[in-house]
């Protein structure tokens, strides 16, 4: 990256992001993300890790830090370190990474109350663990934790230990909002301040999201000076997150001079893997890669849409490789039912139209989720013409219990050929699936990959409550979902599938 109006974006996921209640990556995981961010989502830097966590946390560096020096990307990544001679280091050193972000007090109450030490002493101390490191060959970037607070109450503090820090020939220094205080407002001043005052060094911004500013306050941050963004993916982080990648990236890039070299349309790619691993789901309406982001819902939004892309932004799901969607439910109007039937290929007049609609609004009403897929079956029993199930299950039978394994059988029915067939698995979905693989094989059709699998059961808390099974699935870089509803949560999903089934063998796919 090179010029005055690029953005350095460092991704924090394997370091800060593991700080969300819950969230431990397995080593393999830590670098399969590595590898995504790297390679694909372009981000400059990686925070890793915290030196001296663990014994399994050193093994995950180790794995990074061989493939990247294969790849000829070690020195993109980074590991933060702490004021303590040379344990830090040492670990660092053991893990093959050549880049330590050192954590230093940026806020005289947490140097006084916290390390219980003057600030002399503190940058002291500093000063011999920056020696070791770069007698060791480790660059060195600090850390100011608490630097909002240090500027806020204790200034003074924050100027002396920059001074400090000058003279040490640091390569960067991280300005970090650690409690997430700040607004936009004081971001900008006391960033520009810094900035300002300390020309020679360069400054980063580490946003908090406590009050759900951090996207706001990092683009305050760049305004006024700071040379680079610290971000996570899906805002993953301490207490309410961090800044999340995607929505900082963008943000730059429309509501700024400034630009980054990250790919925007890898950054679901990204997300979705980091959901995966995490356990942690998006919101559905989370900006940029949230599920439903790009789907408009009203009527009016479609109809716009039609006649000239009224209801659209900077922000096309193009550029982040999605895809526009319209909602089938209770507030869908003529355009959005339109817009379902031209991507399915199904044409109707104007009469069928509205009374497929009339449909569709019905069962909105009555909470039905309905999905694009769904849309054939319901214009068949509308027009009483019934849409065709080449597939059928005919019957099945899912066994799994404690100190078994589970198996499943069935039998489908195919253009009125029956197929019989039984498999194992670690669960009775998975048995099932097991034993599809092979069925679909004899039938001349390729499975789509299961992307996502969600359950909904109703409030309430009774044992016989209907269960709605909604499963997502991919192929070919084009994703659809299908819902199966029962008392039994294993028949609910593979009455999806049976959906799922019907819409290869329609589509010939």
């Amino acid at each position: 990256m090179s010029g005055k109006n690029f953005v350095e974006v460092m991704d924090t996921t394997l370091r800060d992001g593991e700080q969300t209640q819950g969230v431990a990556f397995s080593p393999e995981e830590k670098l399969s993300i590595a590898k995504v961010l790297l390679k694909d989502v372009k981000v400059d830097r990686i925070e890793i890790a915290n030196a001296r966590v663990s014994k399994g946390e050193l093994e995950a560096v180790k794995k990074m830090t061989a493939w990247a020096k294969e790849d000829g990307l070690l020195d993109r990544l980074e590991v933060m370190g702490f004021v303590d001679g040379e344990k830090s280091v040492n670990w660092i050193e053991e893990s093959g990474a050549k880049t330590m972000n050192l954590l230093t007090k940026g806020s005289l109450k947490h140097c006084k109350q916290q390390l219980r030490k003057e600030p002399n002493e503190h940058f002291a101390d500093i000063a011999e663990t920056v020696k070791i490191a770069k007698e060791k060959g480790l660059k060195v970037n600090v850390y100011l934790e608490d630097w909002s607070n240090g500027m806020l109450d204790s200034k003074e503090y924050v100027f002396d230990l920059l001074e400090a820090l000058e003279k040490l020939k640091i390569g960067r220094v991280f300005l970090a909002d650690t409690l997430g205080v700040l607004s936009p407002s004081k971001t900008r001043k006391l960033v520009k301040e810094t900035v300002e005052k300390f020309p020679d060094l360069v400054f980063e911004f580490h946003a908090h999201n406590d009050y759900g500013l951090a996207v706001a306050n990092t683009l305050e941050a760049v305004e006024a000076g700071a040379k680079g963004a610290h971000v996570t993916v899906n805002g993953l982080g301490e207490r309410t997150g961090n800044a999340p990648l995607d929505e900082v990236v963008a943000s730059i890039k429309d509501h700024t001079k400034f630009k980054t070299e990250v790919k925007e349309k890898k950054n679901y790619k990204a997300g979705k893997m980091v959901e995966t691993f995490s356990g942690k789901r998006l919101s559905e309406n989370k900006p940029i890669s949230g599920e439903s982001v790009f789907t408009q819902t009203a009527g009016i939004h479609a109809d716009g849409d039609k006649k000239g892309d009224l209801y659209a932004s900077n922000l096309m799901p193009e550029r982040f490789g999605r895809q526009r969607e319209y909602a089938l439910g209770k507030l869908s109007g003529k355009a959005s039912l339109e817009m379902n039937l031209r991507k399915l290929g199904i044409e109707l007049n104007d009469e069928q139209k509205k009374d497929v609609l009339a449909r569709i609004v019905q069962l909105g009403d009555k909470k039905e989720k309905i999905t694009p897929e769904d849309l054939p079956y319901i214009v068949a029993d509308v027009l009483q013409t019934p849409e065709q199930q080449k597939i059928k299950i005919v019957n099945c039978v899912v066994s799994s219990g404690k100190g078994i394994t589970p198996n499943a059988s069935f039998t489908l029915e195919f253009n009125g050929e029956k197929i019989s067939a039984s498999g194992v698995g670690d669960g009775g979905y998975d048995a099932f699936m097991s034993a599809l693989k092979d069925s679909v094989g004899k039938l001349g059709l390729e499975l789509p990959q299961l992307v996502d699998y969600e359950v909904r059961i109703p409030p309430g808390g009774k044992t016989d409550a209907l269960v709605e099974t909604t499963i997502s699935w991919g192929k070919n870089g084009s994703r659809f979902k299908t819902i199966g509803v029962d008392s039994d949560q294993v028949m609910a999903a593979i009455k999806a599938t049976e959906k799922m089934l019907n819409i290869v063998a329609r589509n010939g796919k």
